[in-house]
């Protein structure tokens, strides 16, 4: 795969990997899961392999729980992601039958992406359902991981998934349409349109975030967007309701420029810090 080297090139991706947050697609949101299903088939009708990755399992399992906020005991998110998932691979599945696209849950863990094996297996079956047409949709498998091996947040996530099938275009979707130099309702923020390949932008503050249905925040956003940059991929970071015009190339959000010297294999996971 070739990452789109500008944003200009960005209708030209052949494999991407997209990201969506819970607070994205539950509660109040719930509407925005038709339009972002709407505009990853868009991208898959014009020949565009797309893989998701979607937070929310928990949050969807939480009603049925009786939870209002998101849980913090461990067994209590694992029962809730048990009974969630389902439940939103459904409502994924429901809208994508309009487009005649079958969607496939694919469930990791951190151990996962670390054990070569297991690595391996997560691949070939990516690429296996990849050439069926088949749309994935990841999420990191809540109901059997522990505190200490988690992925932490579904942005790291899926830029591991990016470098493991070696995509050339990760979108990484959440309520904020760009990256600012501070979090956009303080005074003086700054949106920053494009980050340079190497860029340390030194300049922005990106504080962690808890919605109460998720867990992330820009920091995890930036984070994964360089690992993903620094592996020749491509990174696109705006707002959910606007997925649908930044597939399609318009100049929304903020552009991460590949990096030109990306390793060989960025399909090779490295270790967990």
């Amino acid at each position: 795969m070739t990452a789109p080297a500008t944003q200009d090139e960005l209708s030209s991706a052949k494999r991407i990997v997209v990201k969506v947050g819970s607070s994205s697609i539950s509660g109040d949101r719930t509407g925005q899961l038709a339009p972002l299903v709407d505009a990853l088939a868009a991208a898959h009708a014009r020949g565009a392999e797309v893989v998701l990755v979607s937070s929310g399992a928990i949050a969807t399992g939480m009603p049925y729980l009786r939870l209002r906020e998101r849980p913090t005991d461990l067994a209590v998110q694992q029962a809730a992601a048990a009974v969630g998932q389902s439940l939103l691979v459904k409502r994924y599945q429901e809208r994508l039958d309009l487009f005649g696209i079958t969607a496939a849950q694919v469930l990791l863990t951190a151990s996962d992406i670390d054990d070569p094996t297991h690595r391996r297996n997560a691949e070939r079956a990516l690429e296996t359902l990849l050439s069926l047409r088949i749309l994935p949709i990841v999420n990191e498998n809540d109901t059997v991981a522990t505190h200490e091996i988690r992925f932490g947040d579904n942005d790291r996530l899926a830029a591991l998934v990016a470098r493991l099938m070696r995509a050339d275009l990760l979108v990484l979707l959440s309520d904020v349409d760009a990256l600012y130099t501070r979090p956009p309702q303080e005074p003086g923020a700054v949106r920053i349109p494009f980050v340079a390949a190497g860029d340390p932008l030194t300049e922005v503050v990106a504080p962690e975030s808890n919605t109460g249905v998720g867990t992330g925040g820009a920091a995890t956003k930036l984070a994964a967007a360089r690992m993903a940059a620094d592996d020749g991929i491509a990174v696109l970071l705006t707002a959910t309701e606007r997925v649908e015009a930044a597939l399609a190339g318009d100049r929304v959000g903020t552009w991460f420029e590949p990096s030109p010297h990306a390793p060989e294999s960025p399909g090779t996971a490295h270790p967990r810090p």
